[in-house]
């Protein structure tokens, strides 16, 4: 049984109760989002290294995905590896890897040897790498793509993203829609160049029941892309995003009747004005789908920072209610990232889901800001350590720019709490002598 058939029969799985601890909700709460499909958790039991459960979608903690994986120009496994290490050791909710370089059977099964979170693929990539050191891109085969989907699924991947909504119909949508950036998404944009060099249908569409046959065998959650997001704010919302967006609404309804556990991919570079509407747009076509956002990114013009630019829309977006994020590294648009611009990546993106979480109310979130704000005005040093997000940061930084009083050293013996606090109990405060 996947976790959405036993969530229908009323079953609570280990996986339903662990991650009902973990959000503080109650495990009948993860149930009955799961058998609604408005939450799902990427969860195949072929991944052995799995130990931290995650639940994606309504009423829980927004979450935090990091890309990582190698390139055509850039192949060094042992870095991937220790990129998945700092992501999940800074907070990652899910990693996915997203390889197109070297042996990428050898490399995903490195990266699941130390994913203990969740681990995501994109399929495309393996088989449009097959057919091309074979011959060319354009000579895969609808069957060797699902080959492909299937060792996934069998050497334990837990969620694969599949550009479903790039059909030949809404392809001609997209052609008589004015871009500036055209396609971006790269598994999109394989898939479009396959069809219309071939002049064939998108296999993961025309063979969906077969993508769920293969999905429902390893509880596969499906991650259906968003192939034809916007790539830049002039081309945000377009009637192509939104053709695009339809197909999948429908697909989400199709995976939901055959057991199958599915999300949904969304852009991309949107403006800080059109944020709430895509968020909005999104849960109303898909029947209130887990949201899974890349970004969002809403300005074109922060290369170098742009997981501070992502970070600001994250943050805006969790708000309106998507469900994870998908980091962006200071090297997004420039080139491979490090590991230290995964952990920089990580660390903006977890605080945007932190905002969010605070924003939309969530009673941990809020209780925890609550605490730290306490151990603040107490001057209590390892109460906020305890309580930051990121603890080893927060001590070093006390500990290099420390001061001689138990203030911070930006006000020392001038700490504004301490000086009221002074005067209302009717004691001197203790002012340094000149």
């Amino acid at each position: 049984m996947t976790q959405l058939e036993a969530a229908r029969k009323g079953i609570i799985t280990e996986e339903m109760a662990y991650v009902a601890e973990k959000e503080g909700v109650s495990p009948e709460f993860v149930r009955e989002g799961v058998a609604a499909g408005r939450i799902v958790i990427p969860r195949n039991p072929n991944h052995k290294t799995l130990t931290d459960f995650k639940g994606i979608g309504e009423g829980l903690s927004v979450k935090v995905n990091a890309n990582l994986g190698t390139s055509y120009d850039y192949v060094d496994v042992e870095e991937e590896v220790e990129k998945a290490k700092v992501a999940i050791r800074y907070g990652a909710d899910t990693i996915m890897d997203l390889s197109t370089g070297g042996d990428l059977k050898e490399i995903r099964r490195r990266i699941l040897e130390v994913a203990t979170v969740p681990l995501g693929t994109v399929p495309i990539y393996e088989a449009e790498f097959r057919a091309a050191r074979r011959k060319n891109f354009f000579d895969m085969s609808a069957d060797e793509l699902f080959q492909v989907i299937e060792e996934h699924g069998k050497e334990g991947v837990d969620y694969i993203t599949v550009h479903v909504g790039v059909t030949l119909k809404n392809l001609e949508v997209y052609r008589h829609s004015p871009r500036t950036t055209g396609i971006v998404s790269r598994g999109g944009g394989l898939m479009a160049a396959w069809m219309l060099h071939r002049g064939e249908e998108n296999p993961l569409y025309a063979r969906f029941d077969d993508l769920l046959d293969i999905a429902r065998t390893y509880d596969l959650t499906l991650s259906l892309g968003d192939g034809l997001r916007p790539g830049s704010l002039a081309d945000s919302t377009d009637r192509a995003q939104i053709a695009e967006l339809l197909t999948i609404g429908e697909l989400v309804e199709r995976a939901r009747r055959a057991g199958v556990q599915a999300m949904v991919e969304g852009p991309g570079h949107i403006p800080l004005n059109e944020v709430a509407a895509n968020v909005q747009i999104q849960k109303k076509l898909t029947g209130h789908a887990p949201f899974y956002i890349l970004g969002m990114l809403p300005v074109d013009t922060a290369a170098g920072f742009d997981h501070i630019a992502g970070a600001i829309g994250g943050a805006l977006a969790g708000w309106m209610g998507a469900d994870m994020l998908c980091y962006l590294t200071p090297a997004e648009h420039l080139g491979l990232p490090t590991a230290e611009h995964v952990r920089e990546g990580v660390i903006a993106f977890k605080i945007a889901a932190h905002a969010a979480d605070v924003a939309r109310g969530n009673p941990r979130a809020l209780e925890r800001s609550r605490r730290m704000s306490e151990a603040r005005y107490r001057l209590d040093w390892e109460g906020q350590f305890a309580l930051a997000l990121f603890p080893e940061e927060a001590r070093r930084l006390k500990e290099e720019r420390g001061s001689r009083t138990k203030a911070c050293s930006m006000c020392g013996p001038f700490c504004p709490m301490n000086l009221v606090e002074a005067v209302l109990k009717h004691r001197g405060p203790e002012l340094p002598v000149a």
